[in-house]
């Protein structure tokens, strides 16, 4: 896709910690059916309990960093298609064809990112790599201009600790980036703004 014809304005990741904040995840549809008409905009699942899952395999049953990679990651096709049921006219989708067939038929793309994922494997099998830092390889992977990211809580202090070790450094220097919180999702509205800046907090890069 090139950069002379977005498809995708802002990718969303909606964190899978937010099912372990009451109602949390309720209010984040809620937020979505409200803001999302008019904006082309493509929702990325988090872990979870799915990668929580794991990550306790991970240590227990010594399953290794590939395998553990990949059992995470279709940890999030699961939180999918559970993002999938509950957002009014939400589409599952796992591939960029799709997600442009999504947004033409006026539907939000959620997306499975497995399938992808596992024929680019672009990023390294550790768990400095989560949900965070595929969201932002899918922002570069897509052409979006920024990555919105919805948290469970506010960072206390710097905004960097709410993200995982390698997202600074996956993210296109270009995409712009974003934390909304579960706390504060009237700003979910701001962020997901396709005119200007957005106002949330934002994750400064390393030098």
């Amino acid at each position: 896709m090139t950069p002379e014809r977005v498809v995708v304005h802002t990718v969303l990741k909606v964190g899978g910690g937010l099912l372990g904040k009451a109602r949390a995840f309720d209010h984040v549809i809620e937020a979505l059916t409200a803001f999302r008409p008019g904006r082309r905009l493509v929702v990325i699942p988090g872990g979870g309990p799915f990668a929580d899952a794991v990550r306790q395999m991970f240590r227990r049953v010594k399953i290794g960093a590939d395998a553990a990679h990949w059992m995470a990651v279709l940890g999030m096709d699961q939180y999918a298609h559970a993002l999938a049921a509950r957002a009014p006219g939400a589409a599952l989708v796992e591939q960029r064809e799709d997600i442009a067939a999504a947004l033409a038929a006026g539907q939000l793309p959620v997306l499975a990112p497995y399938r992808w994922l596992k024929t680019a494997d672009p990023l390294p099998h550790s768990w400095d790599v989560t949900s965070d830092s595929i969201a932002a390889w899918f922002a570069g992977a897509l052409g979006a201009r920024r990555i919105v990211l919805i948290k469970p809580a506010s960072g206390r202090g710097d905004a960097r600790k709410l993200v995982d070790p390698a997202f600074v450094r996956t993210l296109p220097p270009a995409v712009e980036h974003l934390i909304v919180t579960a706390d504060d999702l009237g700003q979910l509205d701001v962020a997901l703004n396709e005119g200007g800046e957005g106002s949330s907090r934002r994750v400064s890069k390393r030098p």
